[in-house]
């Protein structure tokens, strides 16, 4: 096996422990909201503290590797964050859940902006679509996982005894990464001659450099990507957090019947990243990056945002799985393509690229987060919350055609 190909099986298994770790709260949210007897708005706030304590601390982190190297910022954030994963199961009530969560998003931050950067270092271009498609795969991998882990720890320890569970995957990964992860691809023990001409010259290893913050902020392509990626991440974020409330307590399934079919859309969610990945690949270079990147995003988002609202209208069990697990599936479509968009124009600064756009829809996913239970108690339902999650990722499909991959935001790195 290749070294770039074990990187992968690396940031792989990465991508789907962070999911597993994230979404469990979502799983447990139930139990947790009758334990500490925490009303849905509140709930809102204890989801969306996670995601501001990220949102805080992603842009520093994803330059932090850019700058000394992402093998040792991953180390950082995965000890981090798995230590936070097992304090949420001392939490006695609202405030201390809610610090929790917050510190254990700011722990996390960075992570794939860290990960994207890794795939800079590692892959050729032709094959960058394909990696990132791995890792969003892996993603949802975690996200299937996380409810066919979590449900018969809840059953068989507790919500508490399940974050201590779950932490330990994190630690385990470390200790790998830290022992056999090289950043320069030509400082990695065993690497062929051969191998290095196929990753290329090392422009994106080197140097670890400051990014130009001013072309930054004046760069039309990166406020047009910060406001797809908005967006884009309310649907994402209702997957993540109110899923699984919103199944047991919306569409009217059972515990253990939500453990199982909340792992659905993950699955799909999987699948849509294996594909989109090999589309953004085989578009790109058949028809060029606007194509590859930009239409076939638009395209999905879309697609998913008809299908999001069909679901606010739906009443039948049997579509709810249906359209909620297409909903997701087609979504993810769009990730390989974004995130190979953000090394398209970011080249050396991909990690500041990646984590500007995804601090972006980090603030997106925690206004929905937290809005979403108002709506839900204002309205009594989960419609109107819905309509108005179809409605933004149909904004994000608008705009991300207004992008263009083959401008970059510095044109030297």
């Amino acid at each position: 096996m290749k070294k770039r190909h074990r990187v992968l099986l690396f940031l792989t298994s990465l991508s789907a422990i962070t999911f597993v770790d994230r979404l469990a709260i979502g799983v447990a949210g139930p139990r947790i909201q009758d334990a500490l007897h925490i009303p849905p708005e509140r709930w809102g706030w204890v989801l969306g503290a996670f995601i501001l304590g990220y949102g805080i601390f992603e842009i520093p982190t994803g330059a932090s590797g850019d700058r000394i190297g992402q093998g040792r910022v991953l180390t950082r954030i995965v000890v981090w964050w798995s230590a936070f994963t097992a304090l949420t199961a001392a939490a006695g009530g609202f405030v201390s859940l809610l610090a929790t969560q917050f510190l254990f998003g700011a722990g996390e931050a960075g992570a794939y902006p860290n990960m994207a950067g890794v795939a800079g270092r590692w892959f050729p271009a032709a094959e960058r679509g394909r990696a990132q498609g791995a890792v969003w795969a892996a993603s949802r991998i975690g996200g299937a996982l996380s409810p066919l882990l979590a449900v018969p720890l809840l059953r068989a320890a507790g919500w508490r005894a399940m974050f201590c569970v779950l932490a330990g995957f994190g630690l385990i990964w470390t200790v790998l990464w830290r022992w056999w992860y090289h950043d320069r691809p030509e400082d990695q023990p065993g690497i062929t001659a051969a191998e290095l001409d196929e990753i290329g010259p090392p422009r994106l290893r080197n140097p670890h450099a400051e990014a130009p913050w001013r072309a930054l902020l004046a760069s039309r392509q990166v406020w047009l990507l910060c406001g797809m990626y908005w967006c884009y991440v309310w649907a994402a974020w209702f997957y993540y957090s109110w899923f699984p409330t919103y199944m047991v307590r919306g569409a009217g399934f059972s515990e253990s019947e939500m453990g199982l079919l909340s792992a659905l859309p993950f699955l799909l969610g999987c699948a849509g990243n294996v594909a989109g990945g090999f589309l953004t690949d085989f578009l790109s270079k058949r028809h060029g990056l606007k194509v590859g990147r930009c239409v076939l995003a638009a395209s999905s988002l879309a697609t998913s945002a008809l299908l999001i609202l069909a679901l606010a209208f739906t009443r039948q069990k049997a579509a709810v799985v249906l359209l909620a697990s297409a909903g997701f599936g087609v979504l993810d479509l769009m990730l390989p393509a974004t995130w190979s968009f953000c090394l398209d124009i970011g080249r050396g600064h991909a990690g500041v690229i990646t984590a500007t756009m995804n601090t972006s829809g980090l603030a997106g996913g925690f206004v929905c987060t937290v809005l979403f239970g108002y709506l839900v108690r204002e309205t009594g339902g989960y419609r109107v919350p819905l309509c108005v999650i179809a409605a933004m990722v149909m904004i994000a499909s608008m705009l991300f055609l207004f992008l263009d991959p083959s401008k970059p935001v510095w044109e030297t790195d």
